[in-house]
């Protein structure tokens, strides 16, 4: 029971335990409670940006911070309950910030980016519920490695940017070869969202312990982050 998203993992649910169980419908209420948190403090910063406050010290804590406490989390599952909220609110300084930098360059680009990704998460839940798609061990591995992959190459383009000034060719290029580049990356993010759902659903019918819909939540939402911003991303590129 693989996903391509580091955070959830079939171990998770391996533990004895006693007691209540892991719901769907707990899980898409912890879902949406996560939302709330992000929302808030994505529109707090909004806000502030368009007050002229400079929020490059917010965009650094929610980045910074917000990886800090996804690796909690990923290590101590069942911290979710406490660490997840903390995430999200941390994303939603990060997303708010990066957000408003955007729509000041590009104006609409942030509701396109929103609503394409709620759209994408919609199409794909669909097409899941329905077994359209259906999570094969082909598919699990295939998106896997692309989703690990990417991950490779953003590493990579890191460390040439601290250390040598220089970027990964074509990766935040505005060219057709960068923009195609973004569809790819945008596709297999999307693609984690399929493996996610499937995670949550296999952890519901094998009983997991409750607080596992507070990691099942926090696994989504840690996709649906990566999908906004590539999608926010790709956008803009196009904008360009």
């Amino acid at each position: 029971m693989r996903t391509g998203n580091p955070v959830l993992k079939d171990s998770t649910f391996q533990a004895a335990h006693k007691g209540e169980t892991m719901t769907l419908s707990g899980t898409v209420a912890k879902i949406a409670l996560l939302f709330v948190f992000l929302l808030g403090t994505a529109i707090y910063t909004w806000y502030q940006y368009s007050q002229g406050v400079n929020v490059t010290m917010m965009i650094l804590i929610g980045a910074v911070g917000g990886l800090i406490f996804a690796l909690i989390t990923a290590f101590i599952p069942k911290a979710a309950p406490i660490t997840a909220p903390i995430y999200a609110a941390l994303e939603g300084f990060f997303i708010g910030g990066i957000s408003a930098f955007g729509e000041m360059n590009y104006p609409g680009v942030v509701i396109q980016a929103a609503s394409l990704t709620m759209a994408v998460m919609g199409v794909l839940l669909v097409l899941y519920a329905t077994r359209i798609i259906k999570v094969t061990k082909n598919f699990r591995l295939m998106v896997i490695s692309a989703t690990f992959g990417i991950l490779l190459v953003y590493v990579i383009n890191l460390v040439l940017n601290l250390f040598f000034g220089m970027q990964v060719p074509y990766l935040h290029s505005s060219g057709p070869v960068g923009i195609g580049i973004s569809l790819f990356i945008v596709a297999i993010a999307a693609l984690n969202l399929v493996l996610d759902f499937d995670f949550i659903e296999n952890g519901v019918k094998r009983g997991a312990p409750k607080y596992m819909e507070w990691y099942g939540a926090f696994g989504l939402m840690v996709t649906l982050v990566w999908l906004y911003i590539e999608i926010l991303r790709l956008l803009q590129k196009i904008r360009r």
